[in-house]
């Protein structure tokens, strides 16, 4: 059964000579792991999944599962704009050891809530896997409203979660007040990830702990414990780093930090380009200041 809790790291995919480097990444889960993370998310937005190709994408799955060798969970993201692609993702992904999958909301052609209900009840129908639902208005120009996601959980128990991006505690509180107790809301804005576990979420598929993974998840489980002093001062410490991580479109700024920690080259695939030279010193300083470097 997935645990879904603590820090999930949205992990990046590193590319060499513009291809994806399986070594670097089996280097990063491997740090990832030894610091503690409570599962990886791989091939998600921070993943770049939306321009892998097919083998390119169950082969980066595949080196993730291969290097956890099942100590924390792997829920990759399995998700497009087209109902029919993403059910046929689905159907290869699940073959692989994987825990759940993270399923965004078909971006570009901007549904109505009636579609939203409609193409994530394709996706439960068709697997014994749990469902992660992604809603990032930001990236796919429609908001999953609060009805919306309970309904599903309502008609599905493998509708497991939701990784919420809206960036509105009000919106996180209506589905936690509507939801049953095994429903679980994960932060995915990490800036926002305290304030969401103040009101019920149970942690964060992130970012920032590509970079500072052992922070993150100490962070959750500091709060999830009750010590949420200690975890305040984490967040305050964090809080700089994750603001830098984001002066340019995820993943750009990251992949350029790990480029900085050794973990890869940093470049991301076109149409995205890499960091400005002003935003890499920008940057630089943040990994300074919060200790990541």
């Amino acid at each position: 059964m997935l645990e879904l809790k603590g820090c999930f790291t949205a992990v990046i995919t590193p590319f060499k000579d513009g291809k994806p480097d399986l070594a670097a990444l089996k280097k990063l889960v491997r740090f990832q792991i030894k610091s503690g993370i409570n599962g990886i998310a791989p091939c998600g937005s921070t993943g770049e999944a939306a321009t892998l190709t097919g083998t390119e994408y169950i082969s980066v799955i595949k080196a993730v599962v291969d290097e956890v060798k099942g100590r924390v969970p792997v829920v990759p993201g399995c998700g497009t704009n087209s109902t029919a692609r993403s059910v046929e993702m689905l159907k290869k992904v699940e073959k692989l050891g994987i825990a759940g999958v993270l399923a965004v909301v078909p971006y570009y052609n901007k549904p109505a809530q009636a579609g939203l209900l409609a193409h994530f009840s394709e996706l439960a129908e068709n697997t014994r896997l749990p469902i992660i639902l992604y809603n990032i208005p930001g990236r796919t120009g429609v908001n999953m409203l609060p009805s919306t996601v309970l309904e599903l959980r309502k008609r599905f128990s493998n509708i497991a979660g939701i990784k919420e991006a809206s960036g509105s505690l009000d919106q996180v509180s209506e589905i936690i007040n509507g939801a049953d107790r095994d429903f679980v809301v994960m932060s995915g804005d990490d800036s926002l990830t305290l304030p969401m576990m103040s009101v019920g979420a149970r942690g964060v598929i992130s970012v920032v702990s590509n970079i500072a993974p052992a922070e993150t998840a100490r962070m959750c489980a500091l709060f999830l414990k009750g010590e949420t002093d200690g975890a305040a001062r984490l967040h305050h410490k964090l809080f700089p780093l994750i603001k830098a991580l984001f002066v340019e479109t995820n993943p750009i700024p990251v992949k350029y930090a790990a480029s900085l920690l050794g973990f890869c080259g940093g470049e991301p695939r076109l149409p995205l380009t890499p960091l400005s030279e002003r935003n890499r010193a920008v940057l630089k300083r943040a990994m300074l200041a919060a200790g990541a470097l």
